[in-house]
């Protein structure tokens, strides 16, 4: 089986890169990507829903990422989900993060 999504969406807040406090894990740094990815149908009330999701990077991904994307530029994110402890909470761990436009090119 294959575990991939693939979403795109506007960034909601800056990018942070902090630094991994648990040492068991392997990555270093990580940062928490937060899109507001759009419907692509009308609800009852004839308005587009918007679902607001996290996505997790970690090392480079995340500091390259930081480094080129602002809160309001739309990105594509590839990635896998994996589930969070033994409860039934998902992430998205990103593997790719892609720049697709930046909200002042558009003004």
């Amino acid at each position: 089986m294959l575990n991939q999504m693939i979403l795109v969406g506007r960034l909601t807040n800056e990018i942070v890169v902090e630094k991994n406090k648990d040492k068991s894990k392997e990555y270093k740094k990580y940062a928490v990507i937060s899109l507001a990815v759009p419907r692509n149908f009308k609800n009852s009330d004839g308005v587009y829903d918007t679902d607001f999701i996290d996505c997790y990077a970690f090392d480079n991904i995340a500091q390259c990422t930081c480094g080129s994307c602002h809160k309001g530029d739309i990105v594509g994110v590839k990635g896998r989900v994996e589930r969070v402890d033994s409860n039934l909470d998902i992430r998205l761990i990103a593997e790719k993060v892609t720049f697709l436009s930046s909200e002042q090119q558009e003004e």
